[in-house]
């Protein structure tokens, strides 16, 4: 019998290579939680872009709310605006139409 323990194939290992086994499995582990590490922090990245984004997008929707308010004061006013220009538009005809009138009726030609 062989007093030397088994390694996975079956064949005896020397003995110190138990610490080469534990070696390789510690860098195996440590590899791992740099991945791990490197993955939370791609995450955290990616949340705090998002957090950015969602408050872009909550601005603009704000700047959206205030441009419409704006745009339906403006159509108001160019609305009174019109009126009150074909108001005047009609109050000039009338002075013309009155002030030929006159001239006509005191014999001159306008």
């Amino acid at each position: 019998m062989n007093d030397q323990p088994a390694n996975r194939s079956g064949s005896a290992e020397p003995a110190n290579s138990g610490g080469t086994d534990i070696d390789a499995a510690t860098r195996r582990l440590t590899a791992a939680l740099d991945a791990l590490e490197r993955a939370v922090e791609r995450r955290r990245d990616a949340d705090r872009n998002e957090d950015e984004l969602a408050s872009r997008i909550q601005a603009l929707g704000a700047d959206r709310s205030r441009l419409a308010d704006e745009l339906d004061g403006s159509l108001v006013r160019t609305r009174k605006l019109e009126r009150t220009n074909r108001e005047i538009a009609e109050k000039l005809d009338a002075a013309i139409g009155t002030i030929k009138s006159v001239l006509e009726a005191a014999g001159e030609k306008p």
